[in-house]
């Protein structure tokens, strides 16, 4: 895919982003860490203002807590059919990002630009976003979090990628 793809397929989205309102069922399942605090509470009040009905599993506040504590609470709300999807926020995006990776049914991606936000969607149906807070100003996060809860799957030559990653859940395969 190029640049000239990528942007059409961000522009007819954003298109779309302007002209759909979320639903109810629209449950969008959002935490971080303390180092993601400011972030995610910026995102979950921006969400909520464009109609998502998000789930806030904290932290509440810049107190230190631990990333995989909070990753395992948005990757579970997911698992467990309460949100479709969740973002998830800490200083880098990486260790939230393998954490919520441990959760079986997740697929969480670590997203940095336009291009892998759309790649994590429509190729590789990520339910789980997770973001660097030291790497995105709040515009851009928000951005690119509308761009990502507005993606859909492709399926079709996909799924059977998606399937052979939930068919490695479990397996007991060593790396």
């Amino acid at each position: 895919m190029n640049e000239a793809e990528i942007r059409a397929i961000v522009e007819k989205v954003i298109e779309r982003m302007a002209n759909v309102e979320p639903t109810g069922a629209a449950q969008v399942a959002v935490g971080g860490d303390h180092g993601g605090f400011p972030l995610k509470k910026y995102l979950a009040e921006q969400l909520t203002s464009a109609g998502f009905s998000v789930i806030d599993c904290g932290t509440y506040s810049t107190d230190a807590v631990d990333y995989p504590d909070i990753a395992a609470k948005v990757a579970e709300t997911v698992a467990q059919g309460k949100a479709s999807r969740g973002i998830i926020v800490d200083t880098a995006g990486i260790g939230s990002c393998m954490a919520a990776n441990k959760i079986k049914g997740i697929r969480a991606a670590l997203c940095y630009n336009e291009k892998t936000i759309l790649n994590s969607r429509v190729h590789n149906n990520a339910n789980v976003l997770t973001l660097g807070a030291a790497y995105h100003e709040p515009g851009e996060a928000l951005q690119l979090a509308k761009l990502w809860l507005s993606t859909e799957f492709e399926g079709g030559r996909h799924q059977k990628r998606i399937d052979k990653i939930s068919a490695l859940e479990g397996c007991g395969c060593k790396s």
